[in-house]
This record gives C-alpha cells, structure tokens and sequence, in this order.
C-alpha cells in the first residue's frame, strides 16, 4: 500500500482555505499513486486557533468530513481525515455519556467514500493548552481494514501514552496513522515517541503533522513513515509537503518472527 502523509500548511481560522488544501493534497497524492492519504490534526480550522473551535465545530456529517468523503470518491483513494473539532450534540449517536461536547475527531474513508472508522482523542493536552479544558475526550479504540492492511489511529498528544498503542496493536493493527499538530521546540520528543511505537509494537507508525504558525505556537511539520524496526522510511522537513511511502504489511509478521519480542510480552 501506497501511504501519503499531506504535510498541510494551516491558517489558523481560515476554514475554507485549509479545505482547499486537503483537497489539494489529496488529488496531487493520487496524481502520485497513493492509496490512502493522511491529513493532521484540526487541518480545517488549526489546532491552536482555540477561540475559532466553537465556530467551527461540526458533526460527522458535516462539510469538512463530507468534501474529504467526496475527494476520497472523486480520486479513488482512501482517507484518514484526522482531525476537525467534532460537535458530538449534533452528531446522531455520538458514543459517550452526555453526547454533548466537543471532541478532537478523525475519520476513515474508503475508496468509495464510505466511512470505515471513527477515533476520537483520548489524551487531551492540558499543558498550556485549552484543549483538555474545552473537549471531552474519546473513549472508543477501533482499528478498520482498508485495501487489506488493518489501520489504527491515535492522535498527537496520545504518542506519549505507549497503553494506547499496545491496545491498538492488539486488535491487530499492523499501521497505526498519528495526525498531530506538534509544534516547535520539542522536536526530539516528536521523533523519539513516533519511532518507539512503532519499535515496541512492531508495526507500522505514521505521524502526520501540519505546518505553520499561530500566535504562539509553530508546527514544526517533519512528518515521518516509520517501519516495524523503527527505520524511517520517508520524512521531511517543516514545509508543507507530501510524504510518500510504500508500506508493505506482511513486514509485520516478518520482523515478529525474526525478533519475537511480541510473542514473550505478558500481560
């Protein structure tokens, strides 16, 4: 499977334009031969631009998600549209208790535009971030088979918590997609976290991240296609950019059986 990582410049706010973008990306990346192509976190409106959040908020079947659907038919290619600000009292059986709130939310879409899978944040930034204070945070972990590859997805600030992704890996996914809007300075950590994953789980890792900046934050873009050994397989740098990478799952099962280190894990 072909991957392709749209290393997005985002303007905070300006919602239309960054759909532009997504769209954008989406037809150069099957122009390229992607299968599936993964957008960042808050592609629409900025993960920073807080007090755009309530404007902007949508529900599932709403316009962001609806054009991504349609890009997703149109070019014949998957979608991982991860992620808008969801709002979950408009959304018919949204899966928490209230159903009410805000959520950082991602979907899959199929060749066909079908909707595979929904992941909504579960590890919400509280770190000089409004996040935690204004969304509620997902409780659902789901995995979908997209062109024969099982694909999980987890979101940003979730890279820092390793009990997600081995949740994920034991649903078998043998890709997990990470849309992120990490920013400046803390670049090691964005290369360090993305790269264990994947060397923990032995499987593939994908982080997708935005670029740009907001008042007082600066993507620092880098996104990164990292095999089961943690070798990187493509990445770049802070522009915006389109990151391609042939993922080849049965490297999975191969790199567990030369190095069985999931085999001896106790739980």
């Amino acid at each position: 499977m072909r991957l392709a990582l749209a290393q997005l410049e985002i303007e905070a706010g300006a919602v239309e334009a960054n759909r532009e973008r997504a769209e954008a990306a989406i037809a150069e990346a099957a122009t390229r031969g992607a299968d599936l192509v993964v957008l960042p976190e808050i592609f629409n409106v900025g993960y920073f631009a807080f007090d755009a959040y309530r404007r902007a908020a949508e529900p599932l079947a709403g316009p962001t998600l609806t054009r991504m659907a349609d890009a997703a038919r149109e070019h014949g290619v998957g979608v991982l549209a991860g992620t808008i600000v969801e709002d979950l009292a408009a959304t018919e059986t949204a899966p928490v208790p209230a159903e009410e709130g805000l959520a950082n939310t991602a979907a899959l879409f199929d060749r066909d535009g079908e909707r595979l899978a929904v992941y909504r944040k579960h590890h919400l930034f509280g770190y000089e971030s409004a996040e935690a204070r204004m969304l509620v945070p997902g409780e659902r972990v789901e995995t979908a088979a997209f062109d024969g590859v099982t694909v999980g997805t987890t979101t940003c600030y979730d890279l820092r918590f390793p009990e997600l992704y081995r949740e994920v890996a034991e649903q078998g996914a043998e890709l997990v997609v990470v849309p992120s809007a990490w920013p400046y300075p803390r670049v090691e950590h964005w290369k360090l976290l993305g790269r264990a994953r994947a060397v923990e789980n032995q499987l593939f890792v994908a982080t997708v991240n935005g670029a740009g900046a907001f008042d007082d934050a600066e993507l620092l873009g880098r996104s990164t296609v990292y095999d089961p050994w943690g070798t990187t397989l493509a990445s770049t740098g802070d522009d915006p950019d389109l990151v391609m990478a042939d993922v080849e799952t049965d490297r999975v099962a191969a790199v567990r059986e030369e190095f069985p280190a999931w085999r001896d894990r106790r739980s």
